[in-house]
């Protein structure tokens, strides 16, 4: 069998899930929202499902979802984008590792930054190549230039780049979009742009600066912060105040392939309806390792995204809002239990620092205290990492409803009282 299967260990967000399944403990691990999704979506999916055809759908996307797609980031971003831009995929990993599988060669690196989402390294290895980490630290978790520049080798072919980023929250300023398009241009790097996250924006920055917080001027540990009121503003209109895709910068749409996904924008995760935005070169590329990867995503579901898509940006103010409310419930809760919390700009986690919080133990150590004694499962954020990894970090979803959110706090109280 192939070592590198037999060697890996499975996934973080599996081992907590079943360690939180067998202990009865509330999971705070895995990443999926329990509330949050349109009706009128699930109504068109079930109308599609009984109405329209239930067969392959062609390898790129039906034409309607492709249209939807490049339509949307035109009106959000100002992008100039048609159908064959796009390509759909089964999901933003699939979308992922069709890219990666498109864009490196065996004996290429690819520069990844760390904490970094568990499917990138595996993913690149899988092609042949060889990821080379370049660690953000917290509380800032910034990109320097000298880090990055450090990393890049004559056999780097690529930089993967996530934005926001999971499991860290941030939200990137753009003198560091400015470091990576720099550094991928002067070396003639491909980027491949994780932006999944992309609408989930909690706290955008004041004339979109960058994801650091501004009760702490720094991205740092905020003891219960309230959400910038800018998060509610840009919740209304087109997105240039806070999240910019990295191939609108100068010289960057040629080179950027970029990961997105409607499970992440519609909280629908387990539909798997993810998508590739590329040039049209590049994305004809990418779509040739799809088709041999799932060929194509199920048909009603697509459409019911296009509907989404293309009468949906009503729906992106009550999710960031409830997303919001949810943050600073947890928020508010882990702070009153002792804890320090690093405040995210987006995604729907956040970090707990156990140092900053007076807690000497390791996040692994933690991590199987609060699952099988104190019934609360989180994610060791050193599994994020294979290069000497921040192990002080536990990161937790608060994308669920309240009263999980106050059940999973009650049991992070208990847990700090092992180590306290």
């Amino acid at each position: 069998m192939n070592p590198l299967y037999e060697k890996m260990k499975v996934s973080v967000f599996e081992r907590m899930s079943l360690a939180a399944a067998k202990h009865g403990a509330v999971n705070l691990g895995q990443g999926f929202p329990d509330f949050g999704w349109p009706e009128e979506i699930l109504d068109e999916a079930a109308r599609a499902l009984k109405e329209s055809s239930n067969q392959y759908a062609p390898s790129r996307g039906l034409p309607q979802l492709r249209e939807a797609i490049a339509d949307h980031y035109g009106r959000h971003f100002g992008q100039e984008l048609d159908p064959d831009h796009i390509c759909v995929t089964s999901g933003a990993t699939e979308a992922l590792g069709a890219i990666i599988l498109s864009a490196v060669e065996p004996g290429d690196e690819v520069v990844i930054f760390t904490p970094a989402y568990d499917s990138y390294a595996p993913m690149i290895r899988r092609a042949g190549a060889t990821p080379r980490e370049v660690a953000l630290r917290p509380p800032g978790w910034r990109i320097e230039r000298d880090a990055l520049q450090a990393a890049v080798t004559p056999r780097t072919r690529a930089i993967l780049f996530n934005n926001p980023q999971n499991p860290t929250g941030r939200l990137f300023g753009a003198d560091e979009l400015q470091v990576i398009a720099d550094v991928a241009i002067a070396h003639d790097l491909t980027v491949i742009s994780d932006e999944v996250w992309e609408h989930v924006l909690l706290n955008p920055p004041r004339n979109g600066e960058g994801g650091d917080h501004p009760k702490d001027g720094g991205g740092g540990v905020v003891q219960g912060s309230e959400p910038h009121p800018s998060a509610l503003r840009a919740a209304t209109s087109p997105s240039r105040g806070g999240f910019v895709p990295l191939a609108t910068l100068p010289g960057m749409a040629e080179r950027t392939l970029k990961a997105g996904s409607a499970g992440k924008i519609f909280s629908l995760t387990g539909w798997k309806v993810g998508w590739i935005v590329a040039s049209p070169e590049n994305a004809a590329l990418a779509a040739r390792a799809h088709q041999f990867l799932t060929f194509s995503t199920a048909p009603n579901l697509q459409a019911a995204v296009a509907l989404g898509l293309s009468d949906g940006d009503s729906w992106i103010d009550p999710m960031r809002q409830r997303f919001a409310r949810a943050l600073k419930q947890m928020s508010e809760g882990l702070n009153a239990a002792g804890y320090a919390v690093l405040e995210p700009a987006s995604t729907y986690f956040l970090c707990v620092d156990l140092r900053a919080s007076g807690l000497e133990v390791d996040d692994e150590t933690f991590a199987k205290a609060a699952v099988e004694q104190a019934g609360v499962a989180t994610v060791p954020v050193s599994a994020f990492a294979e290069d000497n990894p921040s192990r002080h970090l536990v990161r937790l979803c608060f994308a669920k409803r309240d009263e999980t959110i106050d059940a999973g706090v009650e049991a992070m109280a208990r847990a700090r009282e092992f180590f306290a």
